[in-house]
This record gives structure tokens, C-alpha cells and sequence, in this order.
């Protein structure tokens, strides 16, 4: 077995997903907790690993580091397929990424530490910033609530009744938003599925604790 480090934040969307990807692959690893919010990120061993100063960083038995979430879960699949986190089929596929760009390219952007700090350092107090995240996440929720409501290819969960990337993606989105007050309205099928994750122990696992001091 690989020896696997990954770099992490407990509160971060992107950590969680990949959590929850080495849990369902059944594959251990040494978790490093930076605190973003006291600038680990920006210590210059850490930006070795990654200068954009960003958590997850996967390293692999020493090899330079693995970054980007999406990045590290497509390789995760790729090198350990089983079980299988992507549709067999080209157009499955698809679909399941689709769902996941929904939250990992066009929402989650909106949300990291570095967007909050800069709202801050521009006039925006903490109520104003909480408002905009619910504001991205509501209007992620509408658009996937949407796509899964009518689409025959939604089962159990996201795409079909096996567990795939989109469930992660889910997941990290709206069960970690839960966690910081956010209330999923208006959206039955997300709830259904997300609910259908909070049974399955590798996203029990991954939920955010904060690391002992």
C-alpha cells in the first residue's frame, strides 16, 4: 500500500470530498490539519507543496503533491477503481461530472477562506459574507435540485443507486453548509439523497472535527 499524506483543513469542502473518496476506497492516510485561518497555507514548507496555498494536497510515498480535489478524486479513480465512483458508460460520465462542476466549479469558488477574507477587507462585515455564501449555495441547490428532479437517471443517489463523485460533491457542499447554519429549503430530492449519504460510515468519517490542539 501507497503511504498517503493528505493536507487539510477541517472545515474544508474540498478535504471532505477527498476524505470520503479514501474512506470508500478503503485506503489509509495520515492526515496533516493546517489551520487556513492562521495561515498555515503560507508557510514555505507548505507552499513547496503547493504555492497556490491550497488544501487538499495529496502526497504519494514522497512524489511531488497531488492539488485541485477534482484533480486528486479523477486520479484516486483512475489508480483505485474499485468501487467504482464514475458511471460506467461515456455519457454516465458525463453526467456525473456535470453535477459535480455545478458545486466544484461554479460554487464553491465563491465560498473558500480567501474570497470571505477579501469581502471582509472590502467592506463586507461577517453577516454581510454569510449572506453571500447562502446566497451561491441557494442558487447551487436550485439549479441541482432541478437537474436530479427530472432527470430518470437519478436513483438512490445522484446518478443511479451506487455512490458516485457527484454524491461527494453533494455532500461537501450541503452537509458541511449545514454545519455552518445553512438551511437546504425547497429542494426534496437533494435532501433525500444527502440523507441517503448520512447512513454510509466513510461520510460519517469525513465530517468535520476540529483537530485536537
Amino acid at each position: 500500500m501507497p503511504r498517503l499524506q493528505l493536507y487539510s483543513y477541517w472545515r474544508s469542502m474540498a478535504s471532505y470530498r477527498v476524505r470520503v473518496a479514501l474512506a470508500l476506497k478503503g485506503l489509509a492516510f495520515e492526515e496533516i490539519w493546517l489551520d487556513l485561518l492562521a495561515g498555515d497555507q503560507f508557510t514555505p514548507e507548505f507552499l513547496a507543496l503547493n504555492p497556490e496555498a491550497a488544501v487538499p494536497a495529496l502526497v504519494e510515498d514522497g512524489q511531488p503533491a497531488l492539488t485541485q480535489s477534482t484533480a486528486i478524486l479523477e486520479y484516486l479513480e483512475e489508480v483505485w477503481p474499485a468501487p467504482p465512483l464514475l458511471p460506467p458508460d461515456p455519457r454516465g460520465r458525463a453526467r456525473v461530472r456535470s453535477l459535480c462542476a455545478i458545486v466544484v466549479s461554479d460554487t464553491h469558488p465563491l465560498l473558500v477562506p480567501r474570497v470571505r477574507a477579501w469581502l471582509n477587507e472590502h467592506g463586507f462585515d461577517d453577516d454581510a459574507v454569510r449572506e453571500w455564501s447562502f446566497h451561491w449555495m441557494t442558487r447551487a441547490a436550485r439549479a441541482i435540485e432541478a437537474r436530479l428532479a427530472r432527470d430518470p437517471e437519478t436513483g438512490d443517489f445522484c446518478h443511479g443507486d451506487a455512490v458516485t463523485l457527484a454524491d461527494l460533491c453533494l455532500a461537501s457542499l450541503f452537509t458541511l453548509g449545514k454545519a455552518n447554519g445553512y438551511i437546504l429549503e425547497d429542494a426534496p430530492t437533494i435532501a433525500r439523497i444527502l440523507a441517503r449519504c448520512e447512513t454510509i460510515a466513510a461520510f460519517q468519517d469525513a465530517l468535520p472535527r476540529r483537530p485536537a490542539s
